[in-house]
């Protein structure tokens, strides 16, 4: 008979490699995190980038962090995947506060921040710029962080948000940046977006409304569909208003995709993957 092998495993060790377990934040214990640390991670070795993937209104940070495993393998990235829960603030009901980056006296962006600065202590990782991708509300999330935050980042991936803000100074906020320094306390700094690659990805079936155009709830603004009907249709505008600005964008429309943030993420593992490993131009 074959003698058995056996594998020793730590028993706090295990939950801190490959898929991990999920950890609540030092910065604020009522959000938490998920990672993915692949087997390339070692802590007196090089340091490996990071990429970060912020769920939407569904909050599937984890099933975000499992389709990018294999590629998190090939590439040596570690994944870092948030969870900010639905009802923060006293609201049971509310849904959508994260995606406006304040809410209250809470900071979502800064509540990331934290999360990657406490990634970074604990892993062998550079913080310092990092990828990131949100779908639908979390793309809501990535390009308003871009905004504050453009010098942490090392590629932007906006995916199918149903709610823009565009560069425009006479929109007030959120549709625009009027008021911007007054809710943030700092300038946008969209200008520093033109040295950071930006894709746009958004399925071509993605054209149900019923969510994001409802007059009267709680994340709407009057102007919010000044720019088109769809996510398609609010999504070029976007990119046709940073490519304005001498912002730009590599603008993937996956075939046959509706509002499905699973069935978007090849192309952006494409993109991140272009950042991380530069391409020869034929």
């Amino acid at each position: 008979m074959a003698e058995e092998l056996h594998v020793v495993r730590h028993p706090t060790g295990f939950y801190s490699a490959g898929a991990t377990t999920v950890f609540a934040s030092r910065y604020d214990q009522r959000f938490s995190y998920c990672l993915y640390v692949p087997s390339a991670h070692d802590p007196d070795g090089a340091p490996l980038p990071l990429a970060v993937l912020q769920h939407g209104t569904g909050r599937r940070g984890p099933q975000y962090r499992d389709n990018f495993a294999e590629w998190a393998e090939k590439h040596g990235c570690l994944v870092l995947a948030p969870l900010f829960p639905a009802g923060i603030g006293g609201d049971p009901y509310d849904l959508h506060s994260f995606k406006f980056l304040k809410y209250g006296d809470i900071r979502f962006d800064q509540a990331l921040l934290a999360m990657v600065e406490e990634v970074g202590e604990r892993f062998n990782v550079r913080t310092e710029r990092f990828l990131l991708h949100g779908f639908s509300g979390g793309g809501q999330f990535v390009h308003r962080f871009a905004y504050l935050h453009p010098d942490r980042l090392t590629g932007l991936s906006i995916g199918a948000p149903g709610r823009i803000t565009y560069i425009d100074h006479s929109s007030p906020w959120w549709i625009g940046l009027k008021g911007f320094e007054e809710e943030f306390g700092s300038a946008p700094r969209f200008e520093e977006l033109r040295d950071v690659p930006v894709q746009m990805v958004v399925g071509s079936a993605d054209v149900e409304t019923w969510e994001i155009n409802n007059q009267g709830d709680s994340n709407w603004m009057d102007g919010a569909d000044a720019h088109g009907v769809t996510r398609v249709e609010r999504l070029r505008a976007l990119r046709d208003n940073f490519q304005a600005h001498g912002i730009d964008v590599r603008f993937d429309v996956v075939p046959d995709v509706g509002h499905d943030p699973m069935s978007v993420l090849e192309p952006v593992k494409d993109f991140f993957a272009s950042i991380l490993t530069p391409r020869e131009s034929s």
